[in-house]
């Protein structure tokens, strides 16, 4: 079909150019093979914003010329959330990233979304305080990112996810307006909670442009970390639920299957495979001796075996590195996708139950860890690299988990967002009421559908 343009892409270049200060020539990081042909295409322009106004003059000149603005931060999403689609602008806030504040009385910080993760945890420790949400992209990932997705991680089970650590934020909106949601205050209840809104909405509502996050004090005493294995990822389950209702409070409860301890093991050179079929890595960051008596006693009734605990900084950080390091293991070597469900924590046990015999009713081979703590379960189902399609079996075992864990009342997605790869879910998950509701609340922010099209809903 022959579609004549009002404006050709030098003139749309041209008029972005006089709105932000760094307009460039695309990059190619921007992009990643996992888009469809459709969408595989070159987008228009890169923006690196170094200010609000260049983000308000990205936004005009996208209601001028209707195209598309994909927002990213550190470019860690795993769903597809912020690959450029084709003749797109792409947004970037990373160079945004002053920590503008740390008030330890306020136990609050104030930061630009480009911001890592962990260097304001670095910041703040620095001053007797700490940032809580640790997902696995800690070291590499954008507070921007961290609150556009809801960014769980290992200590979700104890301090909650990003959605629990936000107090406020500024958004640039699709007309161009800032707004400034929530504030400093522990409490809020006046007016519509929209800062929660924009919280894991993807950049499909609006630009954040700063956050103010809780800090909390370093817990006193000395934190104590160990490991523990078990016949199954069952064992490990039960084991979980009974800590994590005992009183102790873990920070961190984290299970690895078999084959995924077996993958550390190739890739750290370290033994752990052959003690047992899974592993429970487990931290508490106060409570004493007291404490470890409880977790001792539970591990020993749910016949846990090879138990080892340490209070040593280097030996945790050691264990810290190796569940860090659970995604490179996994997928050295061949092709694979990495899933992110969430279940009720009575329905941890039955979920790893059924993703073992679809591991072997299926032929896929599947490796299994997670945030056992909080129910979230990451399967990664892999295939050799040989194969360039991913094969159909694999699509129908992702089909099949995602099935049953809606079945027993959980989530598709716990804590990676929904991207581009589970947009078509939202009916499944949600029902025809919910989804219609998030589509017209997608038409109120965003009635042009300029900002981050394709995404979180489609």
């Amino acid at each position: 079909m022959t579609v004549f343009r009002a404006f050709s892409n030098q003139e749309v270049l041209d008029y972005l150019a006089t709105q932000v200060t760094d307009g460039q020539t695309l990059k190619k990081y921007s992009f990643s093979p996992r888009l469809t042909d459709d969408d595989s295409g070159l987008a228009l322009a890169y923006v690196e914003a170094h200010t609000t106004k260049d983000i308000q003059g990205t936004l005009k000149t996208a209601r001028k010329h209707h195209i598309a603005v994909i927002p990213q931060d550190q470019t860690t999403s795993t769903v597809i959330g912020a690959d450029g689609l084709t003749d797109s602008l792409i947004l970037s806030t990373a160079k945004m990233n002053r920590i503008i504040e740390i008030s330890k009385a306020d136990s609050i910080a104030v930061v630009e979304p480009g911001v890592v993760n962990g260097d304001l945890d670095k910041e703040a420790r620095k001053q007797g305080m700490f940032y809580a949400p640790d997902p696995g992209s800690k070291p590499i990932s954008g507070i921007g990112g961290n609150v556009a997705t809801n960014a769980g991680g290992m200590s979700t089970v104890k301090y909650g996810a990003t959605k629990d650590n936000v107090l406020g934020v500024k958004v640039v909106l699709a007309d161009g307006r800032e707004v400034k949601l929530g504030g400093r205050t522990l409490k809020q209840a006046f007016g519509y909670d929209l800062t929660q809104l924009m919280i894991g909405s993807e950049g499909t509502l609006g630009i954040i442009t700063e956050v103010i996050v809780k800090l909390l004090p370093i817990p006193l005493g000395t934190p104590v970390m160990g490991v523990a294995f078990f016949d199954n990822m069952t064992a490990v389950a039960k084991a979980v639920t009974a800590i994590r209702i005992s009183g102790v409070y873990p920070t961190m409860l984290e299970a690895l299957d078999g084959n995924t301890v077996a993958a550390l093991d190739r890739y750290e050179k370290t033994h752990y495979a052959k003690n047992s079929a899974a592993m429970l890595i487990f931290k508490l960051d106060n409570g004493g001796q007291d404490s470890m008596a409880v977790v001792k006693k539970i591990l020993a009734e749910q016949q846990a075996n090879d138990v080892k605990i340490t209070t040593e900084p280097k030996e945790q950080a050691a264990l810290e590195q190796l569940r860090r390091d659970m995604l490179p293991a996994v997928f050295a070597g061949q092709n694979h996708i990495m899933e992110d469900m969430a279940v009720p924590l009575s329905q941890l046990a039955p979920l790893m139950d059924y993703i073992q015999e679809l591991s072997k009713r299926l032929d896929v081979e599947i490796y299994t860890a997670g945030h056992a703590g909080d129910g979230n379960v990451h399967p990664t189902l892999v295939w050799p690299t040989s194969v360039t399609e991913v094969p159909e079996k694999i699509i129908i075992a992702l089909q099949e988990m995602f099935k049953k864990t809606l079945a027993l009342g959980g989530t598709i997605s716990g804590e990676h967002a929904v991207g581009m790869l589970k947009n078509q879910w939202n009916n499944a998950e949600l029902g025809e009421d919910v989804d219609m509701l998030q589509h017209q609340i997608k038409a109120l922010f965003d009635p042009m559908n300029i900002l981050n099209p394709k995404r979180k809903i489609n």
